[in-house]
């Protein structure tokens, strides 16, 4: 069963940076692309950025600069770094894995940019 888990969100000052987490489990391989979703308030979820299993990274136009998608390969594990948060960055992150045709969402994970 396959199972995308974040975590690393919470209330962060204006300025501030987070590191958010996806733990993806149940995959037979490495093979899926993992990405990286928000939904801030009065929006749509929107993309945010992807990383492919050979490296590969793509970033929403919005997101190049302040935020960066990594990967550890071993942990099957997706990374974002999210750094100079704004108020309006506030909102659910979400992880999001496909491989082979299908599509799997986390939870979510709340961040709240506030002073």
């Amino acid at each position: 069963q396959v199972q995308l888990v974040e975590s690393g969100g919470g209330l962060v000052q204006p300025g501030g940076s987070l590191r958010l987490s996806c733990v993806a489990s149940g995959f037979p391989d490495s093979s899926a692309t993992l990405s990286w979703y928000r939904q801030v308030a009065g929006k749509e979820r929107e993309f945010v950025a992807l990383i492919q299993s050979n490296g590969a990274i793509n970033y929403a136009g919005s997101a190049k600069g302040r935020f960066t998608i990594s990967r550890e390969i071993a942990e099957n594990t997706a990374y974002l770094q999210v750094n100079s948060l704004k108020p309006e960055d506030t909102g659910v992150y979400y992880c999001n894995a496909r491989r082979t045709g299908s599509n799997y969402w986390g939870q979510g994970t709340q961040v709240t940019v506030s002073s």
